[in-house]
């Protein structure tokens, strides 16, 4: 029984197993059309036969054709649009027939499946691979205009870290009476923090050397 209009279509999956070159239409009015049938199928890709199936149990005035593809591709095209469409007032039913298939048959439906599983993984691997290669690029732009519109000063500053840290990576001990940084204001800076680290630095000697100089308590009461 055909569906109605208003019934929700059905969603079912079909595995590399279930889909075939060979396909089954039913509810195909009897009318001798056998010819526009074959015309409808082949706008969707080579036929080898498209003949009507006379043992197969079927509706009063309709009749099923028994239809062959070159590819499985094309049919599983044909399946998908012509599927539960209509044809000279009927809906016609099409499904898979791999029961008529042969062993090589089989083979070449496997084979097209794995070709087309290994494109598709290409593809994938390509598209990411040319997305990370832009992305990159972008990045390398982006450093690269940063690097043109800094200053002069931070740029040699910039070059002055670059270099150290690949020299060596410890931290050597600079003088205090040497300018480290291009910026007056840094250099500045940075001499204030000194005078105070000198002062308690100085503090923190003469408190060491007043409790070195004190002597110690002794205790003279008597013991019990």
């Amino acid at each position: 029984m055909p569906r109605s209009r208003d019934e929700p279509a059905a969603v079912r999956v079909y595995t590399v197993c279930d889909e075939s070159k060979y396909l089954i239409v039913r509810n195909v009015p009897s009318l001798g059309c056998g010819d526009e049938l074959g015309t409808l199928f082949s706008s969707y890709g080579p036929l080898e036969e498209c003949k009507p199936m006379d043992a197969e149990d079927c509706e009063e005035y309709t009749d099923v054709f028994f239809i062959k593809f070159s590819q499985v591709s094309n049919a599983r095209f044909a399946k998908r649009k012509l599927d539960e469409s209509v044809f000279l007032g009927n809906r016609l039913q099409v499904s898979y027939a791999p029961r008529f298939e042969s062993i090589l048959d089989v083979k070449e439906k496997l084979e097209v499946r794995r070709n087309e599983v290994l494109g598709r993984i290409r593809s994938s691997v390509g598209s990411r691979s040319e997305r990370l290669t832009q992305y990159s690029s972008v990045q390398g732009s982006s450093s690269g205009n940063l690097h043109h519109h800094m200053s002069p000063n931070k740029r040699d500053y910039t070059k002055t870290l670059h270099a150290s840290h690949f020299e060596d990576v410890r931290f050597s001990h600079v003088s205090s009476n040497k300018d480290y940084f291009p910026s007056e204001s840094m250099n500045a800076t940075v001499n204030l923090v000194r005078q105070k680290l000198d002062k308690v630095q100085s503090g923190s000697d003469g408190s060491n050397a007043v409790a070195t100089s004190k002597k110690p308590r002794v205790d003279g009461r008597r013991r019990i």
